[in-house]
């Protein structure tokens, strides 16, 4: 299965401006997305921004080390979008499968992540500078990962195979995923979210030039 995908179950989140100004589309103004009918609004998705760069930046205090951080986040919000979305498309599948993950589940996972890397901080810079990850969203994170895990062995394969992805696309479907074109598009089928064709903005910036 595609890696982008396999890689983002891991949330990677770094975030840039957005390319467009638009507030919302007309049928949800202010939302960056509608799952499930539930809105994820632009103030969410920015206040994910915020964290992370808040992060990153408690890490990387050297003014030249950061531009550098800053300039390597250049798909965002609509990375960061992708995977919230993505995120609830697995937990819905998840609950669809009857998988839970317990408390004690999480527990275990985190502490022998801690083991392997040594210790609770490093584990949270790791995922921070690996997957863009801020410490407060670590544990949310770690569910998720036990969440895919615990799905792909209930469908008897795992998460690299069709039948990981095909149930995450039924999942999508019951959600009926509305990005803002802003954002994009979300594809049912690849659980992905593609950029939206917008050819008015060419058409308009062509047309400026030509005045």
């Amino acid at each position: 299965m595609h890696r982008r995908r396999t890689a983002l179950l891991l949330s990677a989140a770094i975030f840039a401006a957005p390319l467009l100004t638009a507030c919302g589309n007309d049928a949800h103004p202010g939302a960056a997305a509608v799952v499930g009918g539930q809105r994820i609004t632009v103030a969410q998705l920015e206040n994910r921004v915020s964290e992370v760069r808040a992060a990153q930046r408690a890490a990387v205090p050297d003014d030249a080390q950061y531009a550098q951080v800053i300039a390597k986040s250049g798909t965002l919000p609509r990375d960061v979008l992708h995977t919230m979305v993505l995120d609830q498309v697995l937990h819905r599948a998840a609950q669809d499968a009857g998988v839970t993950v317990t408390r004690k589940e999480l527990q275990r996972m985190r502490s022998g992540l801690e083991g392997q890397v040594g210790g609770a901080k490093a584990l949270e810079m790791a995922w921070l500078q690996q997957y863009g990850i801020p410490p407060q969203r670590l544990d949310d994170n770690l569910r998720l990962q036990l969440e895919a895990q615990k799905l792909a062995t209930a469908l008897g394969t795992d998460t690299g195979k069709p039948a990981f992805w095909n149930a995450l696309s039924e999942a999508s479907k019951k959600l009926d995923i509305d990005l803002n074109p802003r954002y994009g598009t979300w594809n049912v089928q690849k659980n992905e979210r593609s950029d939206a064709k917008t050819p008015w903005v060419r058409e308009v910036t062509a047309a400026q030039q030509t005045a």
